[in-house]
């Protein structure tokens, strides 16, 4: 059953990291919702639109669903984000007390739940949350594989790919 629903939030976060792709921001995509399986906010990647290196989808995401409930503690809420959160949107995940992080595809370079860091299981810190990584897998690594593959294209790049301006 929860496969299910998990399957149904990934494809609203999917929905959402193509509209960060159409702005030509990094595809990635965020759903919160509550522990009634609720969806509170979506967010996709916005930090060059926004001028914010902190505007990731689940960072705005998170600030959608302070705005809405008042409260910065969202207890017993699911995260949902095609890419596995970087350490910035995972010290946010726990500081807002996320019960369960889903993710998609794994970011061996910045991830932060298990890929490269491990902040949901850090006993140091004063909250852990569950993770339930590779749904929807391919798919979320197949958008970002495609957005980067075009981006080298688009600068006539070998290899690297073209840094912002």
């Amino acid at each position: 059953m929860m496969g299910a629903f998990f399957r149904f939030l990934m494809e609203e976060a999917l929905e959402e990291a193509r509209k960060a792709l159409l702005d030509g921001e990094v595809p990635v995509g965020a759903v919160l919702a509550d522990s009634n399986g609720l969806i509170v906010s979506k967010a996709h990647n916005q930090p060059i639109l926004l001028h914010d290196p902190t505007a990731h989808a689940e960072i705005l995401a998170l600030r959608r669903a302070g705005s809405i409930y008042g409260n910065y503690r969202f207890n017993g809420a699911t995260l949902v984000v095609t890419l596995e959160p970087c350490p910035m949107c995972m010290a946010a995940a726990v500081h807002a007390r996320i019960a369960r992080l889903v993710f998609g595809g794994r970011d061996p370079k910045w991830g932060a739940a298990g890929s490269v860091y491990d902040f949901a299981c850090d006993n140091r810190l004063n909250h852990t949350i569950e993770v339930i990584p590779g749904v929807m897998e391919g798919d979320c690594v197949k958008l970002m594989q495609d957005f980067f593959q075009a981006r080298r294209e688009e600068k006539g790049a070998l290899g690297e790919v073209p840094k912002w301006s």
